[in-house]
Formats: structure tokens, sequence, C-alpha cells
């Protein structure tokens, strides 16, 4: 029988990898962090896993500084898990493994790369799902540059219009993106949210666009386009691994897949779309959500 080699001789980094996540409620962990599950006791709740295993892994994590402790209370002490630099690199990981397995398990046609998907899969269960849930506080780059919270302060709704990429050059794009499922539109659904601003803006709506595109992408896109929204880079991966909204990969990039999100000020989401096949009806639709959400 081969003799396992211990991880802390290896040289592999694959090994020392999986020496500090290679347990699966450890990635799990990871997981529900960046969704903004921070408490013990709300952490085992979600998991579903014992004191004593959840205890183990936290300490673990700590330990190898993906997690950190910090505490929000004094009498007694108690502590939240944040994850650091080191955990938030992680999500790369993290939105692989999702990715895959909704390429290969979950899928209508395993293997397919696809920007969309059909509406009874389990992809567009995950998506209204969030419905009810919350978005955790995180700050994304915008096109020019600087932090921002992706849900908009001082109006009552934002929306979150996620696409695939959109480009200033038409030969910036990634080959073939054309023949991917879903992939083509980027460029209508943006014109149409900058011909609407006005009407979104009357509803109480401020809408922002996310893409994984670097800011620099984003912002010569924008000014092509004479966009009147900021448009905000997700290339870190943080709103997809907070929300575990759906991906795929091209030219070598894990990039949105198209779907919208209406979330109030309080940062519940009130609607979804998903899977948006109608560029100019999904935001005809937005609009809608809104406008019914203030009647309420």
């Amino acid at each position: 029988m081969a003799r396992r080699t211990s991880l802390e001789d290896s040289s592999c980094a694959i090994a020392q990898a999986l020496d500090v996540v290679g347990d699966w409620w450890t990635l799990l962990i990871v997981r529900d962090t960046a969704r903004g599950v921070h408490r013990f006791d709300d952490l085992q709740r979600a998991l579903g896993l014992s004191r004593k295993v959840l205890t183990e892994r936290l300490r673990l994590l700590v330990a190898a500084d993906v997690l950190t402790k910090v505490p929000y209370q004094d009498r007694p002490v108690r502590h939240e898990y944040r994850l650091t630099p080191r955990g938030h690199a992680l999500f790369p990981v993290l939105i692989a493994l999702q990715d895959w397995g909704d390429t290969w398990l979950l899928g209508d046609e395993p293997g397919t790369t696809t920007a969309t998907a059909a509406e009874a899969s389990a992809e567009a269960r995950r998506v209204h799902g969030l419905v009810g849930t919350e978005v955790p506080e995180l700050r994304l780059l915008d096109d020019r540059g600087r932090p921002r919270d992706p849900i908009a302060d001082g109006t009552p709704y934002t929306v979150l219009y996620c696409f695939p990429g959109a480009y200033a050059r038409s030969d910036a794009y990634p080959p073939g993106w054309s023949d991917i499922p879903g992939a083509p539109g980027c460029t209508l659904e943006s014109r149409t949210y900058r011909d609407r601003h006005a009407e979104f803006t009357e509803a109480g709506a401020t809408v922002h666009g996310v893409s994984t595109q670097r800011p620099d992408e984003q912002r010569a896109f924008s000014a092509a386009e004479g966009l009147r929204s900021p448009l905000l880079s997700d290339a870190g991966l943080s709103l997809v691994a907070a929300l575990r909204l759906p991906t795929f990969r091209a030219a070598g990039v894990s990039r949105l897949k198209r779907l919208t999100l209406v979330v109030d000020r309080d940062r519940v989401v009130r609607a979804a779309q998903y899977p948006v096949t109608d560029i100019a009806g999904s935001v005809e639709a937005a609009l809608s959500a809104v406008s019914g959400l203030r009647r309420e």
C-alpha cells in the first residue's frame, strides 16, 4: 500500500493548499463568511455541523490566516470571524468549483460553455432564491477606480444589472464571444438603461452595471457609449462569492452570466431576473418591479 507523504514536507503548492482547505467543511465556512455569516451560532445554523467540528475548523482557518477573530461584544467577550486578504484570495477557488458544478453536474448540457441557463435550472433556482436575502456590505471599484458600495445610498432601490462583458472596441471581445449562448447583448443592455435613466430616477432607483472586467475596460466602454450610470468591477469576485452568482469562463476570466437584481435600501433583494433572454424586456421588467415596490 502506498504511504502518504507528509504535507508538511511537500513542495507541491496543491498539497500545501489542501492541507489548509482540503476538508469540505472548511471551504463551506469560507463560502458562508463571504456571504456575510460571521458569528459562530449563525455559521453552525447555516452549515448544520456540530459545535466541536465547527470550533476545530474555525481554529484551523484562524491559524492559517484565512479568517481573523474580531470582537463584537465585551461582556462576555464574543467574536466574529472575518475573511483576511488570504481568505479573499480563495474566492476564485470557490467560483471555479461553483462554475465546474454548474457546468458539469447541474447544467442541462454538461460541459457546454454558456452565459445563460434554462428557466427551470438549478442556477435559476439559486438566483431566484436570493429574493428576501441581504446583500452583505462590500466595496467594488467603479469605472473610475473608486471603491463604492454596490447598493446606492440615498435612493429607495438599486438595480444591479450583471452582464458578461462590454468593450469600447469590437476587437477587444474574447475570441468566439458571439458563439457563447447568452453572451452577446451587453452593449444593448447598457444603452437601454442609459436611454431610460430618467425613468429609473423618477421611480426612485439607482442603476449600477456590474461585470468582472477591469475598471479601465469599463471606463473606456462607458465613455464610448455615454453611459449615465456607473459600472462596477467585480474582478475580485466579491459580489459573485457573496451571492453565489452564476459565472462562466471565457478567455481565462470568470464572467458573470446575465441577470438583474432589485435591492432595497435595507440591502434586501426584492426581485431577481434570471435567465435574461430579452434584453429590452428585462430593462422594462426591472422598471416595473421598482414601480410596483414603490406602490406597496
